[in-house]
């Protein structure tokens, strides 16, 4: 390992050169308290920045070992002085000078979530910091300028790291009060199985966003409150505890007028999945971690999925129990969607009547009466549900503004009031009972592993892959496009970044033709749990701009990947 002289003086020798001389400072360089890692130079100030990352001592970061040593606790740690790190870097207002990137500096920001990101990373073992960032080695025209640089890795730099990245930075009450706060989350996710519950909304939540594209609470919303009959109190750390609404394990219907906050709530459950930061008005709203939304996708290809419980006897005597499309109508995509979900283990459906096809949801009585039911292939939805949780333990939150139907198959039914939540169960029931309407039929479900067996497919596999990453939208390898628009619990293009690579992964290192794709997955999940993102390439050139999804999510992109054959 070179000194941070060696460093300068290299700077200082190469000045005014042409600019791939700048390949010279690749290598780990000791500063004060920390060891700067020059991982990737650009070959062009017009080309993508530099990658840089920063290895803060154990010793000089001095975090107390209570804040990294649990992972919910050192996930929260990491996501505090990734913030305070992006924001120092704002806050310098530099906009660089010269050509191309040239003086940029830039790492990832996190914005509601609370999200393992790549980006900055604790160290079980002693509490050592590393963060990971980009920089715009400066340059005129396609000159060396290394003062700028200087002053960006001798000066702006080290003074980033001491006002974010140590524990004296920061006050200690506020060190402690959001290690509190990821105690008080875990408290709650980890109560939910216990108490018979799949997700919680605490009482003064506030769950109205600013706006359609702003993730942040509505100034002046209605707090939520629960209706008593759905209150439950769930203990916290410390002798404290929480009283919020419970939504309880099995089918519950949320219902109400238009724009009375339905579709909010159920937006809120969606994001529970995740932990949000304090002050977003979601902290307290927490879902089974493995809870999964399920909408209709017209479009999206389907690779061998079995929906046969759903659709069968097609008149093209199509075989449904191995279902294959380029280009899947409402209802063939919203089955897809079902059995992937139930055949990865989601214990919660999360379901907007809004976003999902008709025909698959339900057929009403005259409907049944016009078309006979030998002459429809499709099994409504409605005729599942109760078997979806009966037979396979799966718990369904639905959100319904125009179908009855619902009604009697539901076991719990909240009316949304000018966002208010109503336990309209007993009075519902009644009026449901008395309508001479039709009543579901019984129909079983039934759920396995997933025996397809992926196979690698060569063009995106080696050394010379393309990745590039459009939002939260789709992410391309090698031109071939994977849209993932509608698996709506993505909720950062950082994210999308990470599926990306992970698929990558599953092709070149664990799809193999023999392997189920469900083994492959398993892989996968472990690889994930135990090292992180410090598995990809072995852990070396790691980028720093990616966010961890669930395996729900990895598993959604592999069924939308068009590229990925199955047999």
């Amino acid at each position: 390992m070179k000194t941070a002289g060696q460093l300068k003086s290299l700077l200082m020798e190469i000045d005014r050169r042409s600019y791939p001389a700048y390949k010279e400072t690749k290598g780990s360089y000791r500063f004060e308290g920390y060891v700067l890692n020059i991982e990737h130079v650009q070959g062009d100030p017009f080309a993508a920045p530099s990658k840089l990352s920063i290895s803060v001592d154990a010793a000089a970061a001095a975090f107390p070992e209570e804040c990294y040593k649990e992972k919910h606790r050192r996930v929260a740690l990491a996501d505090l002085l990734l913030r305070g790190f992006a924001r120092v870097l704002g806050e310098s207002g530099r906009k660089g000078a010269g050509s191309g990137k040239s003086g940029l500096v830039a790492c990832s920001r996190p914005g509601q979530e609370i999200l393992e990101r790549s980006g900055l990373v604790i160290r079980e073992k002693d509490g050592q910091v590393l963060v990971r960032f980009e920089v715009g080695f400066p340059a005129a025209g396609r000159s060396i300028r290394s003062g700028e640089l200087i002053k960006i890795l001798f000066d702006f730099l080290p003074e980033a790291v001491r006002k974010s990245l140590l524990y004296r930075a920061y006050r200690p009450a506020f060190i402690e009060e959001r290690m509190a706060l990821a105690d008080d989350q875990k408290c709650i996710r980890d109560g939910l199985d216990g108490m018979g519950l799949c997700a919680f909304v605490a009482d003064g939540a506030i769950l109205p966003r600013e706006t359609g594209v702003s993730n942040r609470p509505m100034k002046g919303a209605v707090a939520f409150a629960s209706p008593a009959s759905l209150a439950v109190t769930i203990p916290l750390s410390e002798g404290k505890s929480i009283t919020g609404m419970g939504i309880k394990k099995g089918i519950s219907l949320i219902v109400g007028g238009g724009y009375h906050g339905k579709s909010t709530l159920l937006k809120a459950l969606e994001a529970g999945v995740y932990n949000h930061i304090k002050g977003d008005g979601r902290e307290y709203v927490i879902t089974d971690p493995t809870a999964f939304k399920i909408r209709a996708e017209d479009g999206r290809s389907v690779r061998g999925t079995d929906i046969s419980m759903f659709i069968s006897n097609l008149p093209n005597k199509k075989d449904t129990k191995s279902f294959y499309t380029e280009d899947a109508s409402g209802s063939t995509s919203e089955a897809a969607n079902v059995m992937e979900a139930l055949t990865f283990g989601s214990r919660v459906l999360l379901i907007d009547e809004d976003t999902c096809a008709t025909n698959f949801m339900v057929r009403d009585a005259l409907m049944q009466m016009v078309v006979s039911r030998d002459r429809e292939p499709i099994t409504p939805f409605l005729e599942k549900m109760r078997s979806i949780y009966e037979d396979l333990g799966v718990s369904i939150v639905l959100v319904a503004g125009s179908q009855g139907d619902f009604f009697r198959t539901a076991d719990t039914i909240i009316q949304m009031d000018n966002y208010v939540p109503v336990d309209i169960t007993e009075r519902a029931k009644e009026i449901a009972d008395a309508y001479s309407g039709s009543r579901p039929a019984d129909s079983r479900m039934d759920s396995g592993k997933d025996a397809r067996i992926p196979i690698r497919n060569g063009r995106v596999c080696g050394d010379r892959v393309k990745m590039k990453v459009l939002g939260k939208d789709a992410f391309m390898v090698n031109h071939e496009t994977v849209d993932i628009r509608y698996v709506e619990q993505v909720v950062d293009s950082e994210q999308t970044a990470a599926i990306a690579k992970f698929l990558i992964y599953l092709h070149g290192e664990v799809f193999d033709g023999r392997k189920s794709l469900d083994a492959c997955m398993e892989i996968l999940g472990k690889l994930l749990k135990e090292k992180g993102f410090e598995f990809l390439d072995g852990g070396r050139n790691v980028p720093g701009n990616l966010a961890m999804p669930r395996i729900q999510e990895i598993y959604a992109a592999v069924n939308r990947c068009r590229w990925t054959e199955m047999r």
